[in-house]
């Protein structure tokens, strides 16, 4: 998350009209700069290493290798880089593996550029944002998963303020609402995600929201 200065975007995407003009609506949006646009994510960690990006936007099909299979190594090499998926496909299997592989947002590129720009600066403060049809397709595929599986509620050992954190992160709330709601500070609201995280067996607070809902353990 950046802390001072511009947010520092990393972008993947293999249209080179729409490249472009995502790296000209970041580098004139006061607050966000572009630190690298590339049109395939094969060299991603090696991209990372070297721009230090604070966000990544991220599209799934490209050549070479998938935007899943770039989050899925981006979240095993820097597990707190958040990803946003900006993406054409709103079918269940794309955004159920995005989620699963770690994403931390998806917005289908028909959003508006104004859309894109506060989506961009919600991940970076901690959120993650969705398009609207997106979240509500993820609530009922979780649900669904849930009744064919027969799922039941597990027991996480979640603490009273860990479970509480939770909560408001499933209702959309960033790190900086959560600790104003709870009275803590960010570092605080990070450590209890650290935790969270270690027990529910995730690399995100997508991935944790998404087990929040699917195992019904609140």
């Amino acid at each position: 998350m950046a802390t001072i200065g511009n947010i520092k975007v990393l972008i993947y995407e293999d249209v080179d009209f729409l490249r472009l003009a995502l790296q000209e609506l970041i580098n004139s949006t006061m607050g966000l700069e572009c630190k690298a646009a590339f049109s395939d994510c094969t060299q991603v960690v090696t991209d990372i290493e070297l721009m230090q990006p604070d966000v990544i936007l991220m599209d799934i099909d490209m050549p070479g290798r998938t935007g899943i299979e770039g989050v899925s190594i981006i979240k095993a090499h820097y597990p707190g880089l958040p990803v946003m998926m900006h993406t054409i496909f709103d079918n269940d299997k794309k955004v159920f593996d995005a989620i699963c592989a770690g994403a931390s947002g998806y917005l289908l590129k028909r959003s508006t550029p104004a859309e894109l720009v506060e989506a961009i600066f919600t991940l970076a403060k901690g959120g993650a944002p969705m398009t609207p049809s997106i979240a509500i397709k993820m609530l009922k595929m979780f649900r669904d998963t849930n009744f064919k599986k027969g799922i039941t509620k597990e027991e996480y050992d979640l603490s009273g303020k860990e479970r509480e954190v939770l909560a408001l992160l499933i209702k959309g709330n960033s790190y900086k609402m959560i600790a104003a709601a709870m009275g803590l500070s960010i570092d605080g609201i990070k450590f209890h995600l650290k935790n969270i995280y270690k027990k529910l067996h995730v690399n995100s607070q997508t991935e944790a929201v998404a087990k929040t809902i699917q195992q019904k353990i609140l």
